[in-house]
């Protein structure tokens, strides 16, 4: 009886104690307009977020847009349900990606938009663009997102695949006209800069329109130029302001959007496939008119032959190997004589 009123009292109290529970995720965005032409630096803060101390990884924020069940928590994926402008995963990137890290995750030293606060509060800048991005389907190919057509915005969600429907969050933010932009990133033109006017048009008194300085060329790490290794290149002459995307073979690899700066130069890394084939390749930026290629050799990725002292264990090994199999057959040979002078023995006794 005892034991009975024990258990319903035990089953009362977990009636009555609330479960853990967990605010929806707020993200505020300032400004809430951006530039069509330009990048625009924006200050993201975000409230209400599950802060797991001590958890792998944190949220990643991005600028995309959405559709339908795009949250990875619901089956949602990248290129697919939803798309974001891309970017390095390195903690000095160009800005269009931020990694928030746990309180205490084993990864906060990567986290480039600083640690989430025990409460679930975080703050850190974003890049954007312009209205217009590249980005790749689950296909590979190159997708142009116009954020006049669709609503894009601040996205964010679980990093390093941890799937959390409790940080997943979309903010819409505004696409305003070519004017002066709010703020610019650093590889953008400066803040004094105005849009590139139209045909007939004069520059706004006091201020340069950037232009570009020649022919573009691109030119790559040739050095680094080896089958599975990270390539860096970099090119001048270009359209300052403007995005452009590298891409390798055609197709076989790609990496961008990045932005050029105001000084129409830009510099990136691209990660060459490694089933690359040894011999001439090519490496071409797309998204400016006359977009420049080079050419370059390409080495194999290195196949590991065994080492001498390896190859000299394993001949050690072999040569054991036979030494036991005829110590072993000499035991059962000198067994087999004796049962068999045994036998003799016992017959001559009869």
């Amino acid at each position: 009886m005892a034991r009975r009123l024990i258990l319903a009292a035990v089953a009362a109290a977990a009636v009555l104690l609330p479960a853990p529970a967990f605010a929806d995720g707020r993200v505020s965005v300032d400004p809430g307009t951006v530039d069509p032409t330009y990048a625009t630096t924006i200050s993201v803060s975000g409230s209400g977020f599950q802060a797991v101390k001590g958890g792998h990884g944190g949220i990643y924020v991005f600028f995309g847009t959405v559709s339908s069940g795009w949250q990875p928590s619901k089956g949602g994926v990248t290129g697919k349900d939803y798309f974001y402008v891309p970017d390095s995963e390195a903690k000095n990137n160009q800005g269009f990606q931020r990694y928030v890290a746990f309180p205490g995750s084993d990864t906060a030293s990567s986290a480039n938009g600083g640690v989430m606060s025990a409460s679930g509060s975080w703050s850190t800048q974003l890049v954007v663009p312009g209205a217009e991005f590249r980005a790749y389907d689950r296909a590979g190919n190159v997708k142009t997102i116009d954020c006049r057509e669709v609503t894009c915005g601040v996205i964010t969600v679980g990093a390093h695949g941890v799937a959390n429907g409790n940080n997943e969050t979309f903010t819409p933010v505004s696409i305003g006209t070519a004017s002066r932009p709010t703020s610019t990133a650093s590889a953008a033109p400066s803040a004094t800069a105005q849009p590139t006017p139209t045909a007939g048009a004069e520059a706004p008194t006091g201020t340069a329109v950037p232009a570009t300085a020649g022919p573009a060329t691109l030119e790559v790490d040739r050095e680094s130029a080896v089958a599975g290794n990270v390539l860096a290149f970099t090119a001048s002459g270009l359209e300052p302001g403007v995005q452009v995307s590298a891409v390798f073979d055609d197709g076989a690899a790609g990496a961008g959007p990045f932005l050029v700066g105001a000084d129409g130069t830009l510099a990136g890394v691209i990660t060459l496939p490694a089933a690359t084939g040894a011999g001439t390749h090519e490496l071409r930026l797309f998204g400016v008119e006359d977009a420049p290629s080079v050419q370059f050799a390409v080495v194999g990725a290195a196949v590991e032959e065994p080492t001498t002292e390896a190859s000299a264990t394993d001949d050690d090994e072999l040569r054991v190997a036979w030494l036991f199999a005829g110590a072993a057959a000499l035991v059962l040979v000198v067994a087999l004589a004796r049962l068999f002078l045994r036998y003799r023995g016992s017959r001559r006794a009869a």
